[in-house]
């Protein structure tokens, strides 16, 4: 798929992974639709990017409903906004995990049933979703997440496979640790020494390549990371043990402190 010319509807464009995101993609030509829920952020990133704004909360579906009306066609539609929702189950409310499950999971399969069919109409688009490394393996305090990462992975799976013949593509993308943006840099949590991280950069790189090349899966994140995670499918309890030695509940405590608000 050549992003030139095309018309992209990015969710979560106003953190710092999604307004990398946005710039990487306008740097390759495409039309952007950029949404958010904080339009004093969203605005000026449209106008620097000659952008169109549409301010939405995704957790609400009447909201989403909305999108869907004003977007029209899209040719990509690149799925990254997110809740934190780090913390244990009993510390959430009912209402924190729908919020949760509805803005991460809910929303982008919502979206793709609206603006797929189209896609297949005409023959070509792209449909991306950004996970996470915790949608591959789980770790603790991270159950409300991990259950919206893991079904996104499943979702984004299966649908690639239902549309492997139409001209639509379908990738997802899961960035690791990433520093200077997104939910592990603003929750402010020092990571063990030689747990390596990657820039938002390097995630708008892996959502571009994944897109003109029709990748199904990509990770952003050091190698031992990436390996970690296929240890973890194969060996959870083992994977687990060694987690906890190297800190993996502390962290989530950390992030469910500094991301609390955010639910």
């Amino acid at each position: 798929m050549q992003i030139s010319g095309c018309t992209v509807l990015l969710t979560g464009a106003t953190g710092g992974i999604g307004q990398a995101i946005a710039r990487a993609l306008a740097g390759r030509g495409a039309k952007l639709i950029l949404t958010g829920r904080r339009a004093d952020v969203l605005e000026p990133l449209a106008a620097e990017l000659d952008a169109r704004a549409l301010a939405v909360d995704l957790s609400s579906a009447e909201d989403v409903d909305r999108l869907v009306g004003e977007a029209g066609d899209v040719d990509i539609l690149l799925a990254n906004a997110a809740l934190p929702a780090a913390g244990t189950l009993a510390s959430f409310s009912i209402e924190e995990i729908d919020r949760a499950l509805d803005v991460n999971l809910r929303a982008p399969i919502v979206l793709s049933h609206a603006l797929a069919p189209g896609m297949v109409e005409r023959g070509r688009g792209h449909l991306l979703f950004v996970s996470s490394l915790s949608g591959k393996a789980a770790t603790p305090g991270s159950g409300i997440y991990s259950a919206s990462k893991y079904g996104l992975r499943g979702f984004a799976s299966a649908l690639r496979a239902d549309l492997r013949s139409s001209g639509v593509g379908v990738s997802t993308v899961f960035p690791g640790f990433i520093r200077d943006a997104g939910m592990f840099a603003e929750a402010g949590v020092e990571l063990p020494s030689g747990v390596g991280t990657r820039t938002p950069e390097d995630v708008a790189r892996a959502v571009v390549s994944a897109i003109e090349r029709n990748r199904g899966e990509v990770d952003v994140a050091p190698l031992q990371m990436r390996a970690g995670a296929i240890f973890a499918s194969l060996a959870p309890e083992l994977a687990g043990s060694v987690a906890r030695r190297m800190g993996s509940e502390e962290i989530s405590r950390r992030m469910e402190e500094g991301q609390r608000e955010k639910r």
